[in-house]
């Protein structure tokens, strides 16, 4: 696939990185020279230094046969002419924009071929807020990620050595839990992948990768570790556009102070929330903290747009007592050297949306991508389509797919009945299969196998 990245920044990087190992044709143009120079040093792509928006710097390059374009520059502005140039000169098939402020997104009219021909919107702020919305619905969860709209879950927990299951065979969990449908999709042990099999034991430290339906998950939660108490209170460093949301989504089910360094914007802030307290201040002023009651917070989550203050406000919350701490980092050298420390969770934004992106880049009918362990691994919601004939999993009992090395099905949406998949289930015409791959280099293998060939036998 032929794909034009404009912007070199975070987001454009990964989606780079991303894509570059997946044999795709991949061209970033940006204004920046070093940030392009180090993306050629790094990878085998093109790039065009240049105004993304321009129509001659998008014809360089390659808009005229391009399959797609993503515009993850800084500027929504830019962003979102770049898509109009790209439809109105070239007819690019597939245009992506993120677009942050609130003033465009409120109004999806705007977003159409006769007014601004945008095919796909990415709002990486939205992202962040629900990504951070799911980790404090289920304290205790490193990640977790939405397969069917919700219905199934994907989540990563840490065994501790006071889970029921912790030194156990895997195929003991069905006598631990005889009416839960669940299935262990992977396991990291130190930091190596580890396919699950029935006589796999669980042991204290392995990061473990769970399927299961919504409601089942505080269940399976519990035979890894001891459950953590519900998360009643939650401090937000930060009242830019991510702490704001959180705090707007979370003020009626919990208790929500937020800290802010700017006067205009905490006043702007405490008017516009109805329960949250807006607290002005430094979130690194410890002595602000103590009066607050640091000690008694559940969840400290620092988001503001500085990642030294992030790592050094919530180090010090940590510090103070608060009971688990995250901190908003967009440097991704700095996300796996604070989180084998003091802080709990290392949340990068870009991470948590790269999914929607490769979504709409995914060969076949893809429903969902989450990207796991910061890109390592991937889990994917596929559509299966056609029949015995002409696909190569309709049809057919797991046991008898041809999976690529370090692939696995979990669960199957099939209507709204969640299936935890075992290896005598039959997939279905139509059925959402969830996968788990720890080899993202196979990735085009699990692609082919889901798309429909008027030739297969």
């Amino acid at each position: 696939m032929k794909i034009i990245i404009l912007g070199a920044g975070q987001v454009g990087s990964s989606v780079a990185a991303n894509l570059v190992s997946e044999a795709n044709d991949i061209t970033v143009v940006d204004t920046n020279q070093d940030l392009l120079q180090n993306l050629q040093d790094r990878f085998d792509l093109r790039t065009v230094c240049g105004e993304a928006s321009h129509p001659e710097m998008l014809r360089r390059a390659g808009a005229e046969d391009a399959d797609m374009i993503l515009a993850v520059t800084n500027s929504d502005e830019t962003n979102m002419v770049a898509c109009q140039v790209a439809y109105t000169l070239f007819r690019t098939p597939t245009k992506i924009a993120r677009v942050r402020s609130n003033e465009y997104l409120n109004h999806p009219q705007l977003f159409a071929n006769d007014a601004l021909p945008v095919d796909f919107l990415i709002s990486p702020d939205q992202a962040v807020t629900d990504y951070i919305q799911r980790l404090i619905e289920y304290p205790g969860a490193l990640q977790v990620l939405d397969f069917a709209h919700g219905k199934v879950r994907l989540v990563a927990v840490r065994a501790y050595h006071d889970g029921p299951l912790v030194g156990r065979e895997l195929r003991t969990l069905r006598e631990h839990m005889p009416g839960v449908q669940t299935r262990v999709a992977a396991i990291f042990r130190r930091d190596a992948p580890i396919v699950p099999e029935g006589n796999t034991v669980i042991e204290v430290d392995d990061e473990v990768f769970f399927i299961a339906a919504r409601k089942d998950i505080r269940a399976v939660m519990g035979e890894l570790r001891r459950l953590d108490s519900p998360i009643k209170r939650v401090m937000i460093a930060g009242g830019g556009n991510i702490g704001k949301r959180l705090a707007r989504a979370l003020e009626n089910d919990y208790q929500i102070k937020v800290i802010e360094h700017n006067q205009k914007r905490a006043r702007a802030l405490s008017e516009e929330l109805k329960k949250a307290i807006v607290l002005l201040g430094d979130a690194t002023d410890e002595d602000l903290l103590r009066e607050e009651n640091i000690e008694a917070t559940d969840v400290f989550c620092a988001l503001t747009n500085d990642d030294e203050d992030n790592i050094l406000s919530a180090m010090l919350a940590k510090r103070l007592g608060a009971r688990k701490v995250m901190a908003l980092i967009n440097r991704s050298a700095y996300v796996d050297l604070v989180e084998s420390g003091t802080i709990d969770i290392a949340i990068s934004p870009h991470q948590a949306m790269i999914g929607s992106l490769l979504a709409h880049v995914r060969r076949g009918d893809v429903a969902a991508v989450h990207s796991l362990r910061r890109g390592a691994a991937e889990a994917l919601e596929a559509v299966a389509h056609g029949d015995r004939k002409s696909s190569k999993v309709v049809g057919r009992a797991i046991q008898d797919i041809k999976l690529p090395p370090g692939a696995g099905i979990g669960a199957i949406l099939r209507g709204d009945e969640v299936i935890i998949a075992h290896h005598d289930t039959v997939i279905e015409a139509e059925d959402h299969v969830i996968l788990f791959l720890v080899d993202k280099t196979r990735i085009r293998d699990v692609e082919r196998m889901f798309q429909v060939s008027a030739t297969f036998l």
